[in-house]
């Protein structure tokens, strides 16, 4: 069995049980961080470390990549789907390996977007604390069905199919985007339109595709006026998707009427921390949470145990493979 060290950062009390449960059948000796990787601590990353273990905060530059190959690291191992954070042709350049999860337990996902636009539309939060106070008053908790409306996909990977069979069966009508289109959703009754008239079409919108450079900011002013008023957005994909600023003007003039999300494109600064005694200086966040029709939860839509057993095994079975010469599905490698 292998014996090289993997090294974690951003590592959280589940990780490491998580990770060490599933390490008992691989044998690696684990080292964890609680610290996100990035310029500022890549230097404490010991010579000899065979694998590093990242999340979707951390920040691997061409800086701390070089650092890493100069140590002896042969292994970035993410332990999600999304790479926009890593420099790819640099590892490649310096002949790191880079391997990740493409699919953990996409259910988890498409179930908490599905979470959140239920939460908004019946507003089983506010009811949920007026009933604490022993107030049983429905106004202000009207909501609407689902059934019939249009649902909008943005992305039909294996997150975006779990979440268009969830909403077939409402009863939506439920219609995608994506350059490769998917037969199988197609057969389940899936209308795949061009991105603009979904967006014109949709009653609701869920963003279930990754971050590149041809996407960021794929909800903007302009893209934003193509949709219905009153239109409901939930976005469990990746921060950068939305533009902020816009997304906040489109709340105050009621073009959006609910707004779910579970990322942030300056999530780094506060997700996956305790900050409820300190001041958060990030005014933007503060505005969006401080709409009635907003609801953020703190990237969790992963968060669960099927997901985080997958996560593992997968990772660990990626650095496995890569330590004994052995070459991965090539599904999870980027370099």
């Amino acid at each position: 069995m292998a014996t090289n060290k993997i090294l974690f950062f951003s590592a959280k009390p589940y990780d490491k049980a998580f990770f060490t449960k599933h390490n008992d059948a691989y044998g690696f000796a684990l080292d964890f961080l609680e610290t996100h990787l990035g310029p500022h601590i890549v230097q404490a990353v010991e010579d000899g470390t065979f694998a590093i273990c990242v999340f979707v905060n951390d920040k691997l530059t061409d800086e701390v990549i070089e650092v890493l190959s100069v140590k002896g690291v042969k292994v970035i191992a993410l332990r999600c789907a999304g790479f926009n954070n890593v420099q790819l042709e640099t590892a490649k350049r310096h002949g790191i390996r880079v391997c990740r999860v493409p699919a953990y337990s996409p259910e988890a996902v498409a179930e908490h977007a599905v979470a959140m636009l239920l939460t908004l539309n019946r507003k089983t939060h506010k009811a949920y604390n007026r009933v604490r106070e022993q107030n049983f008053t429905l106004t202000g908790l009207l909501g609407f069905n689902l059934h019939g409306k249009a649902v909008g996909v943005i992305g039909t990977g294996n997150i975006g199919k779990a979440f268009c069979r969830i909403m077939l069966g409402f009863g939506c009508q439920v219609m995608a985007y994506d350059p490769v289109e998917a037969d199988d959703l197609k057969t389940l009754g899936v209308h795949y339109l061009s991105l603009n008239e979904v967006l014109n079409q949709a009653d609701i919108l869920s963003l279930h595709c990754p971050l590149t450079a041809d996407n960021q900011y794929l909800i903007n002013q302009d893209t934003l006026s193509l949709m219905k008023k009153g239109v409901t957005i939930i976005n469990t994909s990746r921060g950068g998707l939305l533009h902020t600023t816009d997304t906040i003007k489109a709340l105050k003039a009621g073009k959006i009427g609910y707004l779910g999300i579970d990322v942030y494109e300056q999530e780094q600064q506060l997700f996956f921390k305790d900050l409820s005694g300190t001041i958060i200086e990030d005014d933007t966040i503060q505005r969006l949470m401080s709409f009635p029709n907003v609801l953020v939860t703190g990237h969790q839509a992963f968060f669960t145990q099927e997901a985080l057993s997958q996560i593992a095994e997968i990772t660990l079975n990626n650095v496995y493979q890569l330590s004994n010469g052995q070459e991965p599905d090539p599904a999870v490698m980027l370099t």
